[in-house]
């Protein structure tokens, strides 16, 4: 939380004479009354956090001048009086699952009493942090967007990393689960183009996520969808492209990757986003194979005729993609978007009830059930051209 890019120095004192700011003498006498928003705005906090009983005034008597920056050190230190960075902050309710190295937990936070998700990543005193847990760290404290999860706090005990991440109710996986699998094409034009943005964000500052899938792509109550687990996301160096290609879960991998490439830049994240629009859309996974073996057949034998698809998926990138005319139904507006904008601020932008849920709060699609299946078999358009895939 408190790597901000700033100096130690920044502020005009060495970092030995910085404390913390509850004990640092007053600069001068002549400081003006400070609120509560312009904490917020100088540590970068959440407008509903509250913060504990007379901050105010001990930051405004160690806070340097707001026409000045803050070194790193006071603002961690700042942070910390607040209550950043300590498990007593956050109180655990249920287990929502657990993998090899982490176990997540769903929580509350007592700053802003919001839910939030509590990612326990257990450290082995040998080999201390997962490396993914570091590169998942590194890589979202600096991703601001609104279709990537966002990372509120971390706490470091001799027994466990915690990441603590804004909470949404469900993944992709789960959604099409809940409505049958058969969703409406509205519902799934929102989410792929929500998918794209965040992608188009990611590898614009040089991010290759490396495992797209359904299950790493969280959506909140409001139907906003974020990019999430970034465990074996990693920036492109430059120039080296030669990468692992132990990476993206078998079934959104791509073939080249699938047979041995380790030399890969953005496309393999646009591999993943084609198989989960083709999921989306049909209900059932476009390459299912339970080997490495089993999905380069499965690739080859769906595609068929149709082998020209692959020359596709080296050139389309997220931010062309974003401006196909499929999305034009969703207006202009949503094409200049703030970067922390949600798509739903837009007037008009709302789900739809999707044929496949008994029951929702959204409107009535304007798609039947049996309009949803034909897109199961039949004819695609890409880029004009008709392919049936078989």
């Amino acid at each position: 939380m408190g790597s901000d890019g700033e100096s130690d120095q920044a502020s005009g004192t060495s970092s030995d004479e910085v404390q913390s700011p509850v004990r640092v003498r007053m600069r001068n006498n002549h400081h003006r009354r400070i609120s509560t928003e312009d904490i917020n705005k100088r540590l970068s906090l959440p407008a509903d956090i509250r913060l504990p009983e007379g901050y105010l005034e001990k930051f405004a008597m160690n806070s340097p001048p707001f026409d000045k920056p803050m070194s790193r050190r006071l603002r961690r230190a700042s942070l910390s009086e607040i209550g950043f960075g300590k498990l007593e902050t956050y109180i655990k309710l249920d287990k929502l699952g657990e993998g090899t190295y982490a176990t997540v937990y769903k929580g509350r936070s007592k700053l802003t009493d919001n839910l939030v998700a509590l990612k326990e990543i257990r450290l082995e005193h040998e080999e201390g942090a997962p490396c993914t847990a570091i590169r998942e760290v590194s890589l979202l404290k600096d991703l601001k967007h609104a279709n990537i999860v966002t990372l509120h706090d971390i706490i470091h005990t001799d027994q466990c990393l915690t990441l603590v991440f804004e909470y949404l109710e469900k993944d992709l996986k789960q959604y099409m689960d809940d409505c049958g699998s058969i969703m409406s094409i509205h519902n799934v034009k929102i989410f792929l183009f929500q998918l794209l943005r965040g992608l188009a964000y990611c590898h614009k500052r040089k991010v290759l996520h490396r495992d797209l899938k359904p299950q790493n792509l969280l959506i909140n109550e409001k139907g906003e969808l974020k990019l999430a687990d970034f465990g074996l996301a990693r920036a492109k160096s430059v120039p080296t492209k030669t990468y692992s290609n132990e990476v993206v879960t078998l079934w959104y991998r791509p073939p080249d990757v699938l047979l041995g490439s380790t030399e890969y830049s953005t496309p393999i994240d646009m591999w993943g986003v084609g198989c989960i629009f083709y999921e989306m859309i049909t209900g059932r996974p476009l390459f299912p194979g339970s080997t490495v073996e089993d999905e380069l057949h499965l690739i080859f034998r769906i595609l068929g005729e149709n082998i020209e698809l692959l020359s596709i998926y080296f050139l389309f990138l997220p931010e062309e993609a974003i401006k196909h005319p499929y999305f034009r139904s969703l207006g202009e507006q949503v094409q200049t978007l703030a970067d922390t904008a949600s798509i739903f601020s837009v007037k008009g932008i709302a789900l739809q009830k999707d044929p496949g849920k008994r029951s929702s709060i959204h409107p009535e699609s304007s798609k039947t059930i049996k309009e949803c299946r034909q897109h199961k078999l039949g004819a695609h358009k890409v880029w004009g051209k008709e392919y049936c895939l078989k």
